[in-house]
């Protein structure tokens, strides 16, 4: 593991850097608290820090609180150094964001020790972190498709609604359904449909702009938020979707399905400043379209676009 060393004194320094090294840590060096700030601010910086209390311009302590005010993450470990022993200088470091200190001169098997502590504690941080990302995953994304679920792409698409009104721009609503699902769930079974469900997924992503988002709305269907997307970009986007779920068959369980999607279409602010009443636009698309034949695109009526 990576450990920054910020020491002016060049003796205590080259000792520590050595002795952590000889010990399996990469030992990086700093010469003052400055120095110590800008390697910190790198990427893949140490998270492991041992700092000197007394250095010239920002000392120890205005490391710790500088590190403490940008609640950084990953957390970053600091073991202060310091000659002062006094009770109300060691609550002084710990308050102003130290983890642990130890008193100069210090016995190099004591650091060792106080720095495996850290790393334990580092690594049960990272696991924390982990599963709280996980937790975020399981309720923002859709556990069989990996999308975007219904509460998260219509979280979206509130914000998107409320940026485009007050910046006058225009974005798309898109509700896409998978024709004849029924039909492959009641003759190849559940687990074959659970497979097109999730090719389908992996395809509308791949046909989606970076910054548009894809969430799945309900059983088949799905829902697509294209920011500055006008009518023709609408169509221009569902035209993709439909054209990449039909390109080619669906393999599951060494069988071949044909799929098509059927997707409407609405626009805001131009047709709704609601995001209820944008949702039933694109709904009425996406049923006229269904209507219409299926695997095909349709706009609401309140739009004249010529879909390809």
């Amino acid at each position: 593991m990576n450990v920054l060393i910020a020491d002016d004194d060049p003796v205590s320094c080259r000792l520590l850097q050595v002795s952590l090294n000889n010990s399996g840590y990469r030992a990086t060096v700093a010469r003052d608290g400055t120095e110590a700030l800008r390697l910190l601010e790198q990427p893949d910086s140490p998270r492991l820090v041992v700092l000197d209390w007394m250095m010239p311009g920002m000392d120890g302590v205005d490391v710790c609180r500088e590190i403490r005010k940008q609640a950084r993450e990953p957390y970053i470990y600091i073991i202060l150094l310091t000659a002062k022993g006094q009770r109300e200088e060691i609550i002084e470091g710990l308050e102003a964001g130290a983890d642990d200190y130890i008193t100069k001169p210090f016995d190099i098997q004591e650091l060792k020790a106080r720095l495996r502590a850290g790393k334990r504690i580092l690594e049960l941080q990272e696991e924390i972190v982990a599963a709280r990302e996980q937790l975020r995953e399981q309720a923002t994304h859709d556990s069989l498709t990996g999308l975007l679920n219904r509460k998260a792409i219509l979280e979206i698409l509130d914000r998107e609604l409320t940026r485009a009104i007050r910046e006058g721009t225009e974005f798309s609503v898109i509700m896409a359904d998978v024709d004849h699902f029924k039909h492959i769930n009641d003759t190849l079974g559940h687990a074959a449909g659970d497979a097109v469900l999730k090719e389908t997924a992996r395809r509308m992503r791949a046909s989606i702009r970076p910054y548009d988002s894809v969430g799945r709305y309900g059983g088949e269907e799905f829902l697509v938020v294209s920011p500055g997307c006008g009518a023709g970009g609408a169509a221009e986007q569902a035209e993709r979707i439909r054209k990449c779920i039909s390109a080619e068959p669906y393999k599951a369980y060494d069988v071949e399905i044909g799929a098509t999607m059927s997707l409407g279409f609405s626009v805001a602010p131009s047709e709704a400043t609601i995001s209820s009443e944008l949702l039933r636009i694109a709904d009425e698309a996406l049923y006229a379209a269904k209507n219409g034949g299926r695997d095909r695109v349709e706009g609401s009526p309140r739009v004249s676009v010529k879909i390809p």
